[in-house]
């Protein structure tokens, strides 16, 4: 096997797949050429090799066991070399060609990463944040005994975190300019849609402060009680408490509002 990779090193000298390299890698099995995609894989710092040795497999010998795990490997290779569309495809049709293999949880694992891997930062579109989210709810659902389980769960909790930063950002953006409605809408969906994320604290903190800019006092002390009961040792309760306090008003939850049957349904055990 050694000599056979050692002549397959020389005949792969070429990148890219020339016609000349096809004819040589005709003359190699299935398992010859895969294990030279590993080596390409373990040894180059270009996963795109790989990815070549991996599609010649499944070109060569489209039925065998050897492709599928070839389709497999492309998936990751590309995925290394951050080739994100081109490992989605992949890895979406080994899915879709093996979908009782013992591969296809790590597949759908790869498909979910795909996106994940491409949140880099608040302000990009969230698309693909919500592409992550469904991906990697697959594999918790689909998967539940996988050993990919955990870290899509793990993974999940942040992405969701971020969906919710994002509506932070977007929040105290509205808040600073004098928005207070606008931002409100945002905090609101924070405290509705992403309760059991790190930016809560904070958005009921917000919402403290737009409600008490627009006089709504009601409003303003329940967001403070809710925060307290849940968040008391927060710096952002703190922040709430003593704004509250200069306007004579207590964290408690009055009147007949949105967030009044948020801290109903709170007390009830039904809210985080």
């Amino acid at each position: 096997m050694a000599a056979v990779l050692a002549g397959l090193v020389l005949t792969g000298c070429g990148r890219g797949g020339g016609n000349a390299e096809r004819q040589n890698l005709d003359r190699f099995t299935a398992e010859e050429i895969y294990k030279r995609g590993e080596f390409e894989l373990e040894n180059s710092r270009r996963p795109e090799d790989a990815v070549f040795y991996f599609s010649e497999v499944e070109r060569l010998y489209p039925y065998s066991e050897w492709a599928k795990r070839a389709l497999i490997m492309q998936a990751y290779s590309n995925h290394r070399a951050e080739n994100y569309e081109e490992a989605r495809s992949a890895a979406q049709r080994f899915i879709d060609t093996y979908p009782g293999d013992e591969d296809a949880a790590y597949a759908q694992y790869l498909l979910a990463l795909s996106y994940y891997d491409q949140i880099d930062e608040i302000g990009r579109d969230q698309g693909l944040t919500f592409q992550a989210l469904q991906g990697l709810r697959s594999v918790i659902e689909e998967y539940p005994d996988s050993e990919y389980a955990r870290s899509a769960i793990l993974k999940f909790d942040l992405a969701f975190d971020h969906l919710a930063a994002k509506e932070m950002e977007i929040g105290r953006y509205y808040l600073k300019r004098g928005h207070y409605a606008a931002s409100i809408n945002r905090f609101r969906v924070v405290v509705e849609e992403f309760q059991t994320t790190s930016q809560t604290p904070e958005a009921l903190l917000r919402l403290v402060e737009a409600y008490l800019a627009l006089g709504l006092t009601d409003e303003a002390q329940t967001a403070g009680a809710i925060l307290g009961y849940n968040f008391r040792s927060s710096p952002f309760y703190e922040d709430a408490y003593r704004q509250l306090r200069g306007r004579g008003l207590s964290a408690e939850a009055r009147g007949d509002n949105w967030l009044a049957n948020v801290y109903r349904q709170m007390i009830q055990g039904r809210w985080l």
